[in-house]
C-alpha cells in the first residue's frame, strides 16, 4: 500500500514517530512529505500547542516522557518553537531522502542543536553533500516544492503533524501509532457501525469567535 507521511522538523512528535515510520516501510510504500506546519495551522485557524500557555509546558513534559518511556534519545533544541523553513528546504534540496530526514531530525532533536537557520544547519548540510545551505535553502525549487507539499496536505485535510495518510485514511500524531498498527493488521478495523455513526455525528453547539 502507498502512504504519505507529512512532517515538520519543528515537531518533536514527528521525531518521536520517525523510528516507527522507518519500521512501517517494511509494510507500506511511504512517501515522506516535509510541510510547513505553521501554514497548515493558519489554514485551519489554529495555533500550535507551544503557543498556548500551560499547554506548552505540558507538551514539553509529555514529549520528554514519551522519549524516556520508549528509549528514544532526545534533547530539546536551544529554543522552541523555531523557524523550520531552512531545515525543511534543506531536506528537499537533499532529495527528501530518508538519510536526510534522519540526519536533520538527529541534529535538532537528538543532539539538541539549532535548526533555525542555514548557518546553524551548515554541518548537517555538508554531511548531506550540500556545501552552501544558504543557497540551497533559498533556491526557487525547494521553496516551490515545500509550498506544493503544504498545499497538498491542506487539500487532503491534514491538520497537524505528523500525519500518516494511507488508503484515504489519516492517522494524526505519534499517539496514533498503535492505532495505525491495528489498522495494518486488520484493514476493516474501523468499518464497524459505531465508527460509521460517529463519522457523521451532528454538531450540538458551536462556539462564537
Amino acid at each position: 500500500m502507498q502512504a504519505q507521511w507529512y512532517f515538520d522538523f519543528i515537531s518533536p512528535f514527528s521525531y518521536l514517530q520517525l523510528g516507527n515510520v522507518l519500521r512501517w516501510r517494511e509494510r507500506l510504500e511511504i512517501t515522506p512529505l516535509p510541510v510547513a506546519f505553521g501554514a497548515i495551522l493558519r489554514a485551519h485557524g489554529n495555533v500550535g500547542p507551544a503557543e498556548i500557555p500551560g499547554k506548552r509546558e505540558f507538551t514539553y513534559r509529555f514529549v520528554q516522557w514519551q522519549a524516556e518511556r520508549h528509549g528514544v534519545p532526545l534533547r530539546f533544541p536551544p529554543a522552541h518553537p523555531f523557524n523550520p523553513l531552512a531545515a525543511l528546504r534543506l531536506c528537499i534540496a537533499a532529495g527528501t531522502s530518508w538519510d536526510a530526514i534522519e540526519a536533520i531530525f538527529a541534529h535538532i532533536w537528538r543532539d539538541g542543536r539549532d535548526g533555525s537557520s542555514a548557518a546553524a544547519l551548515a554541518e548537517v548540510g555538508r554531511a548531506l553533500g550540500i556545501d552552501n545551505v544558504e543557497n540551497a535553502a533559498n533556491a526557487p525549487e525547494p521553496k516551490a516544492h515545500l509550498r506544493s507539499n503544504t498545499e497538498a496536505a491542506i487539500a487532503a485535510a491534514v491538520f497537524g503533524v505528523p500525519t500518516l495518510r494511507v488508503g484515504g485514511t489519516s492517522f494524526w500524531g505519534n499517539d496514533a501509532s498503535a492505532m495505525l498498527e491495528d489498522w495494518l493488521d486488520d484493514p476493516h478495523r474501523f468499518d464497524g457501525a459505531e465508527y460509521a455513526r460517529i463519522a457523521t455525528l451532528p454538531v450540538g453547539v458551536e462556539r462564537t469567535r
